[in-house]
């Protein structure tokens, strides 16, 4: 056999290619002098594990100890019989890996101090077979074949050990998505659980109940089943609100804060609620829903090329709040106030409008709308035509001009003072719904 060895492995190169399997290249008959040194071999190798693996010494845990004691038999016996058969099954010594990765990651400890203890007890194997080996004359070209089998078998246990321990991170990774679904819920519930129940349940999700918070509730988008965006931050908490994506940020009014958002939503459209106790999460959420509403339908752009800032200034759409091109298109429901009251109170303000404003339906439908908005804007920027002018695109006396004709139209001073809320925000509806019309 010594001979056979050595014409087999003499001159051919180190680095000829590396077997899958090197246990399959040993001869079976070698596991016959290996076997009976296994018992031996099995208190040292956890000894030498306990001593230079600090994490895993753990002197008044016996219990520890014998799954210690058990994953270490299991790999030397299995690798004595994958000698002794190649073809023979790894489903039990997987299993046993698979466990103790597992196990691994539900204490809370890094893989690594595992790989650290597996191959101090595969360094500690093979020194006690390359001994033996020696001792009973083993030719070397032998003893290289058993190392290389050693440092791949310890591989695929290593790997068995990786894919437990991947399990149970992904595992414990979707309770925790389930506790903080299961609390976003509650904190939107209506009426409002009781705040143990909510306190109990954030502490459960690993996501303290922030002193202020904002819901947020995007537009979903056609065929994405609901799914919202992707890679947000864990600060969020993210669910659903009747289909469409909805998100809780902590502490919106920090610096710097919506701007993140903003950029973490790109390509997004949405609308914020106002920063509001974490008990009145409900409150944030009724105006996001509703703030959403204000936006258009193509909300970077219309046909026109005209940002949706500019249209705002005029009363056919809100702004987009923070947002940009670049990063998500938001509408805060703080920032709107008027257009939001207008929204709860629609029917009464869009009947009030067309008897108020009735000279500029008259005028017709675009010379009224033309003259509509610039008294809006002049009302705005307290009569001053120079302003209004900016805002409108168009030559100070053209403001000028179309002021004298809103004087002769309407029966009443619509530079008094006291009409000038009121006004305001009858133009503002007003003048959407011609728009949308």
């Amino acid at each position: 056999m010594t001979t056979a060895y050595e014409d087999a492995h003499a001159g051919s190169p180190v680095m000829e290619g590396l077997s899958e399997e090197p246990w399959r290249d040993v001869p079976a008959e070698e596991a016959r002098w290996m076997r009976p040194r296994l018992p031996e071999l099995l208190g040292p190798m956890v000894q030498g594990v306990l001593r230079h693996v600090p994490e895993y010494d753990r002197p008044g845990d016996a219990a520890y100890v014998r799954v210690a004691e058990a994953a270490v038999a299991h790999a030397m016996e299995h690798f004595v019989q994958m000698i002794a058969d190649p073809d023979a099954s790894w489903k039990e010594v997987y299993q046993v890996f698979f466990d103790v990765g597992y196990g691994e990651a539900v204490e809370g400890r890094s893989l690594e101090h595992l790989q650290n203890a597996m191959r101090v007890a595969s360094r500690l194997a093979w020194r006690h077979l390359a001994v033996e080996a020696d001792r009973l004359g083993r030719p070397r070209a032998l003893v290289s074949l058993l190392a290389e089998a050693n440092f791949a078998y310890l591989d695929a246990l290593a790997s068995a050990a990786a894919h437990g321990y991947a399990r149970a991170r992904e595992k414990a990774a979707g309770e925790r998505e389930q506790r903080r679904g299961r609390l976003l819920t509650l904190l939107l519930s209506d009426p409002a659980a009781p705040p143990e129940v909510v306190g109990e349940q954030s502490a459960r999700a690993g996501w303290p109940l922030p002193r202020r918070l904002a819901v947020i509730v995007l537009r979903a988008r056609p065929g994405s089943g609901g799914e919202g965006p992707a890679g947000l931050p864990p600060s969020l908490l993210t669910g659903l609100d009747h289909g469409r994506p909805c998100l809780v940020m902590p502490d919106p009014d920090g610096p710097g804060r919506m701007e993140e958002l903003t950029a973490t939503l790109a390509g997004w459209t949405g609308a914020v609620g106002p920063s509001v106790p974490a008990d009145q999460a409900r409150t944030s959420l009724q105006w996001a829903r509703r703030a959403l509403e204000l936006l258009p339908a193509a909300p970077a752009r219309d046909r026109a090329g005209e940002r949706p800032a500019a249209r705002a200034k005029s009363g056919a759409a809100p702004s987009a709040g923070r947002g940009s091109r670049r990063g998500g298109l938001l509408v805060r429901a703080d920032e709107h106030l008027p257009e939001l009251l207008l929204q709860e109170g629609g029917s009464l303000a869009t009947l009030v409008a067309a008897r108020r404003l009735a000279p500029l339906e008259a005028a017709g439908p675009r010379q009224g709308v033309r003259l509509a908005e610039t008294l809006l804007e002049c009302m705005k920027h307290g009569f001053n035509a120079t302003g209004a002018a900016e805002v409108l695109c168009v030559h100070p006396q053209t403001v000028r001009y179309r002021l004298a004709q809103l004087h002769e139209m309407f029966d009443f001073d619509i530079e008094d003072p006291d009409l000038r809320l009121e006004m305001m925000l009858l133009l503002s509806t007003w003048i959407r719904a011609r728009s949308a019309s």
